[in-house]
């Protein structure tokens, strides 16, 4: 009897840990693919922004690209489709604004700079946050908190004064893309904390149907913005000898689908791991982004901008802790 016990406690002991280690890989792959689609995504998208300067169309095609992907899941009932009323939708719409607004706001500045310092300004999305907070929803974060946000301010600064590239519209959509996302946040926060919304909308579901959402709000600012001008230049490209059209259709399309995979995976990877996690991995991420982009585009970086973005990013690392350690 004692051998069987001992040789069943081992058998459970085996099956626990082949498990763990199929959790682990699970969640390295997630984040894998992660980095991997994010990379592409910088790269894919400031080829096209190079090739084409019409951020606005660009961010439409990006946002777009997303419903050739959730919408067959839907159809063929590979998800469940998320059931909204139209009281639901008016709930969701100044979130789905805040969405347009995070990633035009983006599209702008890794169009209008250098990827690096597009994600050295977005560093300090903390900042922002905390003021909406404090500002919209009345909340008051211990000092320790806010302690973290000097380096965050600092270092933006320092890189901004040393950056090669600095431009003030690179700087304008980069802030103006944290402040959405800031609102974003709040917004949910306000609206959605404690209150049902619909049926099967779940994280991944909430993403697609703001993706929807954004791709329609953007479709008249774009034509209000651009026109039609992007036709006409995408076939000056072609004739110019740089692309075939097969190739810079690709080129786009590639933008689009790495945009909303990255976001897809993210949702995957953060929903394994807990916050800290969370925190370190979305530092080294931005991290890696921004010499990935250096590698790929060759984007000199002076010394004071490697010091001021190394304090930055170190900022958000503390400021996530630092929340982590208030909520629990």
């Amino acid at each position: 009897m004692a051998l069987s016990a001992t040789g069943g406690a081992a058998a459970v002991a085996e099956e626990e840990s082949g498990a763990n280690l199929g959790e682990t890989l699970k969640v390295g792959s997630y984040f894998a693919l992660w980095y991997l689609f994010n990379i592409g995504y910088n790269i894919y998208n400031k080829q096209a922004l190079n090739a084409l300067a019409f951020p606005w169309t660009i961010a439409t095609i990006q946002m777009a690209t997303g419903i050739f992907y959730f919408a067959p899941l839907w159809a063929l009932g590979l998800r469940k489709a998320p059931k909204l009323s139209m009281a639901d939708l008016k709930t969701l719409l100044p979130i789905a604004f805040c969405h347009t607004g995070v990633h035009v706001g983006a599209v702008i500045a890794l169009g209008a700079g250098a990827v690096s310092f597009a994600h050295i300004v977005k560093a300090s999305e903390p900042v922002v946050t905390c003021a909406a907070n404090a500002a919209l929803l009345g909340e008051v974060l211990p000092m320790k908190v806010y302690a973290t946000l000097l380096p965050i301010i600092g270092g933006v600064a320092i890189a901004s004064m040393k950056e090669l590239s600095f431009t003030f519209l690179a700087l304008a959509a980069a802030m103006l893309s944290n402040v959405s996302s800031s609102l974003r946040g709040v917004l949910s926060k306000k609206t959605m904390s404690g209150k049902q919304i619909g049926e099967n909308l779940d994280a991944q579901n909430l993403y697609a149907v703001l993706t929807a959402m954004s791709t329609i709000l953007l479709i008249p600012m774009m034509l209000a913005v651009e026109g039609t001008a992007f036709i006409p230049a995408f076939k000056a490209a072609v004739a110019a000898g740089s692309f075939t059209n097969k190739s810079l259709s690709t080129l786009l399309a590639l933008s689009g689908a790495t945009y909303y995979l990255y976001n897809e995976v993210a949702f995957l990877a953060l929903g394994k791991v807990n916050p800290v996690t969370h925190a370190v991995g979305n530092t080294i991420k931005r991290v890696v982004i921004i010499v990935a982009s250096v590698v790929a585009f060759k984007t000199p970086m002076s010394t004071g901008s490697i010091i001021g973005s190394s304090i930055a990013i170190f900022g958000t690392l503390l400021y996530s802790l630092a929340m982590n350690s208030v909520k629990k």
